[in-house]
């Protein structure tokens, strides 16, 4: 097994690094095209702006990489930009596209009074199949870590895995298919449920 972290210059390497070790993975960085080529598990992290991921990753030379990879059906796990770039576009950056994999926008939390945006800290997350495959010894409602004002809006409901609910949205909170995993949350942040879903992911 040979993990690869996708370092754009702004995601969270060390904290998803750090992650990785706890579980006895050592990854591997990839910074352009040619650190790919002994990958089995693609990991990209994400934090900062959708416009300045893309442009980050597209000045490395890793977008057309990424689409084909997970467009091949390569393990690939998104986590909150890492997560939004696979959708069409997003409302924090109008007019940049995203890497269009999936269908869908990613859309900002609606105001409301008393609201705090980002939405940040321990939220509840439910897996619409709890206890099966990468959902499995996570029980009916697990609790993960947040720091978003944006979430993806999949136009398909079958790829959704699991809902989380802030102020008056009840939002997609990670989705899966047979090769890819990707959450709005932070496993890497989230203690023992964090680890336990990554080592879901990569079969450990």
């Amino acid at each position: 097994m040979n993990v690869t972290l996708i370092d754009y210059g702004a995601g969270n390497l060390r904290s998803v690094a750090n992650a990785l070790r706890a579980l006895g993975v050592e990854p591997s960085i990839a910074t352009g095209p040619g650190d790919l080529s002994d990958t089995t598990h693609l990991v990209l992290p994400g934090v900062g702006s959708f416009g300045d991921c893309m442009a980050e990753l597209e000045k490395r030379d890793l977008l057309g990489p990424i689409r084909e990879w997970v467009t091949a059906g390569k393990p690939y796990l998104g986590i909150c930009l890492g997560y939004q770039i696979l959708f069409d576009s997003s409302e924090e950056t109008p007019g940049v596209k995203g890497l269009g994999i999936l269908a869908g926008t990613v859309r900002r939390f609606q105001e409301a009074p008393g609201l705090k945006i980002p939405h940040m800290g321990w939220n509840s997350v439910i897996p619409t199949r709890p206890d099966a495959g990468r959902w499995a010894e996570l029980g009916q409602e697990p609790y993960f870590y947040y720091v978003h004002s944006y979430f993806p809006v999949p136009e398909s409901e079958e790829i959704i895995a699991a809902r989380t609910s802030y102020g008056q949205d009840d939002f997609a909170a990670a989705i899966e298919l047979p090769h890819l995993l990707a959450c709005q949350f932070h496993p890497e942040k989230s203690q023992e449920a964090g680890l336990q879903l990554i080592r879901n992911f990569l079969g450990i």
